[in-house]
């Protein structure tokens, strides 16, 4: 009989996941003779057999350009801690992991692909612990896996707040407004950084480095004083100041697992408009930064991926995460790589860089 193996996908969406499952399929069907079980919505797949198919060829054929995933996914399917509604109508957290192995078994799954962030990938070393044969591959836009150079997603998500920077540029500078773009990013400032370097912006604001708002302020004065009479300011959604807290719209409970984040944007523009006596606008990118066609960078390295997560269920090396060192693809446990966060060094060459350059951080 072939082998079998299956592939998920987990967590938020982001450019890069059709060219993994691509990638996992046409190294299956064309080189090993494998059959690939497709897993609809993540790990909630899992639970209902019904949402898992084979996929062919010709399922795959022409997704490399599109965003999101074929295969659906969701960020509320922890098959570990669902919530669940009791006879007394409370809600309640249930353990349905064994049904998930269970039916790993009946599906006739020899190894399962996860393609996730964080969350997803740790929900995947709990299975491999029930004996579940697994390898990971990382995905996030916020590029905050550990053990790997860069996630894919990432590079995507960058280009489209890069152009959105360029294009408030020119508005800014003719209405002499101060412009705010709140960008994602959870706890790691990767995108605001990046980005706020490569479109100009004159203040970044990220989570590693809490702001003063007196201190944002004196710099925008300073640039007004000496005739630059707009300021462009990139915030990424979990920054927050030095005698505050993060801004959350939805607050972590038994249904939500994490915290919402966002608002920092309107936050900042409601204690700075009046000390400033400027016009402040503010620019959510939200979700556009998880959608679009990916570009090339991960395009080629969600490829590079899925060709080697197949290589790594061929050797039966399971329980690895695979990741980008330097120029090489190679493998790391999955274990290792969730034990913390990818943040940006608020003492690193990145953000002395961006000092260097003029860009104040707020502190």
């Amino acid at each position: 009989m072939r082998k079998r193996i299956g592939i998920l996908t987990g967590g938020g969406d982001c450019p890069g996941l059709n060219a993994v499952i691509r990638a996992v399929v046409k190294g299956s069907v064309l080189k090993r003779e494998w059959e690939v079980l497709g897993i609809e919505d993540g790990f909630d797949g899992l639970l209902h057999p019904e949402k898992c198919r084979i996929l062919t060829l010709d399922d795959v054929r022409g997704i490399l350009p599109r965003g999101g995933t074929i295969l659906g996914t969701t960020n509320r399917g922890n098959p570990f801690s669902l919530p669940h509604i009791n006879h007394k109508g409370e809600t309640e957290l249930i353990d349905r992991s064994d049904e998930v192995v269970d039916n790993i078994t009946r599906l006739g799954i020899e190894a399962l692909v996860v393609v996730g962030g964080e969350g997803s990938l740790k929900i995947a070393l709990e299975l491999m612990k029930k004996g579940v044969n697994v390898v990971a591959v990382p995905k996030t836009i916020d590029n905050d896996l550990m053990e790997t150079d860069v996630t894919f997603g990432f590079n995507t998500a960058l280009e489209t707040a890069t152009d959105a920077l360029d294009k408030l540029h020119s508005t800014a500078e003719s209405h002499h407004r101060v412009m705010i773009m709140e960008v994602m990013g959870r706890y790691a400032g990767w995108i605001a950084m990046e980005a706020g370097i490569s479109g100009g912006a004159d203040v970044i604001l990220i989570p590693e480095i809490p702001f003063d708002l007196e201190k944002i302020c004196t710099s925008i004065e300073e640039r007004r004083q000496s005739g630059r009479r707009f300021s462009i300011i990139i915030a990424a959604e979990g920054a927050f100041p030095i005698d505050g807290d993060r801004v959350v719209q939805v607050a972590a409970s038994e249904t939500v697992a994490v915290e919402r984040l966002g608002g920092v944007g309107d936050y900042i523009a409601a204690r700075i408009a009046g000390r400033l006596q400027m016009d402040v606008r503010v620019t959510v990118l939200g979700h556009l930064q998880r959608g679009g066609s990916p570009s090339t960078f991960d395009r080629c390295l969600g490829s590079r991926f899925g060709i080697k997560a197949l290589e790594a269920v061929e050797a039966a090396d399971y329980g690895k995460m695979v990741c980008l060192k330097g120029r090489e693809i190679c493998t790391v446990s999955i274990e290792t790589a969730v034990m913390a966060l990818n943040v940006v060094d608020p003492a690193g060459e990145m953000v002395s860089c961006a000092e260097n350059l003029g860009i104040t951080f707020g502190r």
